[in-house]
């Protein structure tokens, strides 16, 4: 059959349902194969945006999300996508229409070498060149960015290989030499780590996105109250245990609450569980858990003893090792450590001062939680995003999506198009900044065209908020390129004029009614809160300084 065919029937045995794209002459080929295939293609309005959406896609469901541009500044527009996917592990399969093999390198028509340009921001990528590797490298591909530590895989399709007769033959299971990520966690070293979990008087679990990852969120909870251990989390892995749980802090870091980076800070021990240790979750890393021993469990030997040393590394997937690791440890009650953490769980609450007459950006957060507590949040990046870390308690493992690794403004929109696409009959509320919605806005297009009713909660106060409080505090109050002058432009109206439904909100007394007006309409909402422009978010830990060294505003 014609390789494009092909490729598209290779899409349908890979379970493939739906596929975010812009269609172009590299990759003409392979859309009017899809054209006759059961596979739902959304036509997105930017290439940035439909990776995003895969994103958000293979984040809310678990499977592979897929994405299609075409050549040149189709195949380059996908890069911040591409980036994000793989700072975050995330398992998506690109593919991208490449100019004839024997244009290649002759700066043809909308010629770029994407695979050289992806190859740092890739888990793996190909180029090829010979049509009948293709149905093997399409298996290879789903079979890297979902095993081990998933991640980002492109594909690149000259547009003479799509248009080859080959035979279809499509491997059903792939050898790949050199790839074998280990999941089962060494005995002895899995031996040493229940030793130091009884030894230890001040327990702490660090959860990261690896338990998403590796649907853990069972044998964490169990190994929690086992022990038991407080669990804290980085921003990655909100929803690895469900954050009304007794055992459990919150996010921890530069935005995490005082009680849980003083529990972290304080510590005898910390088991890390799936976590990279970034800057954003370690504060200063020298200070960083300074009493305690390290365990850490990853399924990634690059990250272990990368950015903090580790007394006992275990290699592994999470959700096999936590399973052994459970069957070593027995219940040791630690009351003066409950005592003591729960003493600061009272005492540093996340608060701030509520208004009668402006509106508070938690305080929309607070509202949208508690009409809709089972909604899949994603966020924007900036103070929304810490906002909704903070007052959106997640319940479930799949819940709350944000850009953690490459904090991508404009990721949290079409990231929502792609968890609604997954799951039609849940809500999904994008939080925004007014900053980031309009890298993305044009997807209100898509929304309407496909029917995806995403609600979008925009945090409008008219600055680019976090750049602004950092000014604020660490630069004299210089605000520099940082206020948005807004004079004359309407959200709702932009709304409206791509079909959506818009709505603004200027009043605290408002709020309650338009998020339940919006959680009712079965269609894309997005509604302008006009909140307190100069909110800034608390607490929080300066760069360079410890976890316990965190800034807090007297309430």
């Amino acid at each position: 059959m014609r390789a494009a065919n092909a490729i598209v029937k290779a899409l349908e045995l890979e379970g493939v349902e739906h596929i975010f794209g812009i269609p172009g002459g590299a990759i003409i080929e392979v859309y009017d194969a899809l054209f006759d295939s059961e596979i739902t293609h959304i036509l997105t309005r930017h290439e940035q945006a439909a990776v995003h959406a895969a994103d958000g896609y293979a984040r809310a469901s678990g499977k592979t999300g897929v994405a299609f541009a075409t050549s040149g500044p189709g195949a380059t527009n996908t890069v911040t996508g591409i980036t994000n996917a793989y700072m975050d592990s995330s398992p998506i399969v690109v593919m991208t229409g490449q100019v004839p093999t024997a244009l290649i390198g002759n700066d043809a028509f909308q010629e770029a070498d994407i695979t050289g340009i992806t190859m740092p921001i890739t888990k793996h990528n190909y180029l090829v060149t010979d049509a009948n590797k293709l149905l093997e490298t399409i298996k290879e591909a789903f079979t890297i960015a979902s095993t081990g530590r998933p991640g980002p895989v492109l594909v690149d399709l000259p547009k003479d290989v799509t248009i080859a007769d080959i035979e279809f033959d499509y491997p059903e299971k792939i050898e790949l030499p050199g790839y074998k990520p280990k999941v089962f966690g060494h005995p002895r070293q899995i031996k040493r780590a229940s030793e130091l979990i009884m030894e230890s008087e001040r327990p702490v679990i660090l959860a990261g996105g690896g338990i998403r990852l590796s649907n853990a969120q069972k044998e964490l909870l169990r190994l929690a109250e086992s022990i038991p251990a407080f669990v804290v989390t980085t921003l990655m892995g909100k929803g690895a245990i469900p954050e009304t749980h007794p055992l459990c802090l919150g996010f921890v870091g530069m935005h995490g609450s005082k009680y849980a980076n003083y529990a972290l800070h304080e510590s005898d021990l910390v088991i890390a569980v799936g976590c990279r240790f970034s800057d954003r979750t370690t504060g200063r890393v020298s200070d960083f858990a300074p009493y305690a021993k390290i365990i850490h469990i990853d399924i990634d030997p690059a990250e272990i003893g990368k950015n903090v040393r580790v007394d006992v590394p275990i290699v592994g997937d999470a959700k096999l090792v936590l399973k052994e690791l459970v069957n070593h440890v027995k219940y040791k009650q630690r009351k003066e450590w409950e005592d003591k953490v729960n003493g600061w769980r009272k005492a540093y609450p996340l608060r701030y001062i509520k208004e009668k007459d402006k509106i508070k950006p938690q305080f929309v957060i607070e509202k949208v939680y508690e009409l809709c507590p089972d909604a899949i949040v994603t966020t924007e990046v900036g103070q929304n995003q810490m906002w909704a870390a903070q007052y959106f308690k997640v319940k479930h493992p799949r819940q709350f999506i944000s850009s953690g690794g490459l904090g991508t403004m404009g990721f949290g929109f079409p990231a929502a198009m792609g968890a609604q696409t997954a799951f039609p009959e849940k809500t999904v509320v994008d939080i925004a900044g007014d900053g980031s919605i309009l890298m993305n806005i044009q997807e209100l297009a898509t929304c309407v065209d496909y029917s995806i009713p995403v609600k979008i909660c925009v945090l409008n106060n008219a600055y680019l908020g976090m750049v602004r409080q950092w000014q604020e505090m660490f630069y004299n109050e210089r605000y520099s390129a940082t206020r948005l002058r807004y004079e004359g432009l309407s959200f709702e109206k932009i709304a409206r004029g791509f079909g959506a439904v818009g709505m603004t909100v200027e009043k605290p007394n408002e709020v309650e009614d338009a998020l339940k007006e919006a959680f009712e309409i079965d269609a894309p909402v997005l509604i302008d809160f006009w909140v307190e422009k100069l909110e800034n978010v608390y607490p929080m830990v300066p760069p360079g300084a410890a976890l316990n060294e965190v800034i807090d505003k007297e309430v």
